[in-house]
């Protein structure tokens, strides 16, 4: 089921159909990211690494949470999107020789993936609270506020540090 099928009518539908992308993509990201652990270089990045898969692990507990609060079964469904995103992060790192650059490129990419997980989990919440859902939404928030603090490490250590060792 896709966002423009027959399937979604209601905004409920689009809710649990979301929740259902983002708990993929969430599962998606905890299999690619012991790769980037490996191939980073840079230990700050690969600490970030390591810390934001535990937080990811935590996430996914949270939206197994929301599911269990919004009265459906936590499953996945297919999402093209990340699977792009991931796919093309591990094509970019294996064409990457110097290491220093492959740092660059790995922060880029796991800053595309923070990026999309962050316009998913603010569509959420906002539908969330459209819904009379305000319990859902402190949950999903939770997940936002972890991915936006990701997403301004990833960018503090590449503008300070990894970039410039890169250029």
């Amino acid at each position: 089921m896709g966002f423009f099928t027959k399937d979604i009518k209601t905004l409920n539908d689009l809710f649990v159909h979301t929740l259902q992308d983002i708990y993929y993509a969430e599962q998606q990201i905890v299999k690619n990211l012991p790769d980037m652990i490996d191939k980073a270089t840079d230990q700050t990045l690969k600490n970030g690494f390591e810390t934001h898969l535990s937080e990811t692990k935590d996430q996914i507990a949270r939206l197994e949470k929301v599911f269990q609060m919004h009265g459906v079964e936590a499953k996945g469904v297919d999402c093209p999107a990340i699977d792009g995103i991931l796919k093309e992060a591990s094509e970019v790192a294996g064409d990457v020789d110097d290491k220093q650059v492959l740092d660059a490129a790995l922060i880029a990419a796991a800053q595309a993936v923070e990026h999309y997980e962050i316009t998913r989990y603010g569509t959420l919440i906002a539908w969330a609270k459209k819904l009379g859902r305000d319990d859902c939404a402190s949950v999903l928030q939770q997940n936002l506020d972890e991915e936006k603090a990701t997403d301004q490490k990833l960018n503090k250590l590449a503008l300070s540090d990894v970039n410039q060792k890169a250029a």
